[in-house]
């Protein structure tokens, strides 16, 4: 679709949504409508039984995190319309605390990506049927694809051979002190490195 077309559509989505979609964009040949936690199950149902739009296939929804943001969260849904050729996003913004409305009344195989949403990102969808992680283990602490997230996580899973089980110990990082010098190794430093006590001189 060209951007025009893209742009008449968001208007019209706009038009006879009734206040549930709040603005649309169209960047990079895509039509992005912006809506709020309160009108996001009623705008998938309208996008999804009104003749004009027929978004009938939930192709994906996610979890963006922005921390700077006070709400931080991007929930974001990917709608096809067979009938019309053409993909449609639809974003909403939430925080910590906010729980999204399930949209698993309007399209069912929703309530994975939901799952994985919560597990992977903490973000809590009300009404889901089955609201548990998903990839990440029962005894899980935190949320993964948050940006706050540590890197080696906050605790490690090993094979315990003597007790022959699964272990789960906090992470330790365990580093010596070392001191950078930060000079060129073809300058030469003015002390012997080490391990080049053995190269005499």
């Amino acid at each position: 679709m060209s951007s025009k077309a893209l742009e008449d559509l968001g208007q019209a989505i706009l038009d006879r949504s009734g206040g549930r979609a709040q603005r649309f964009d169209v960047a990079c040949e895509e039509l992005t409508v912006h809506t709020t936690v309160e009108h996001v199950v009623e705008l998938l149902r309208l996008l999804r039984d009104d003749a004009t739009f027929r978004f009938n296939q939930l192709t994906d929804l996610c979890g963006v995190d922005y921390p700077e943001r006070p709400l931080r969260f991007d929930v974001v849904y990917q709608l096809i319309s067979y009938a019309r050729n053409v993909r449609l996003r639809v974003k909403l913004q939430t925080d910590e605390d906010t729980p999204v409305p399930s949209v698993t009344p309007v399209h069912p195989c929703a309530d994975w990506f939901e799952r994985e949403t919560f597990d992977m990102y903490g973000v809590f969808f009300s009404g889901h049927p089955d609201l548990r992680r998903i990839l990440t283990d029962y005894g899980f602490h935190g949320h993964p694809l948050r940006k706050d997230f540590p890197m080696t996580g906050y605790v490690e899973v090993r094979w315990d051979d003597e007790l022959k089980r699964v272990v789960y110990e906090p992470v330790k990082l365990v580093q010596e002190y070392r001191a950078f010098d930060f000079l060129s190794p073809w300058e030469g430093a003015q002390y012997v490195l080490p391990g080049d006590e053995k190269a005499g001189g």
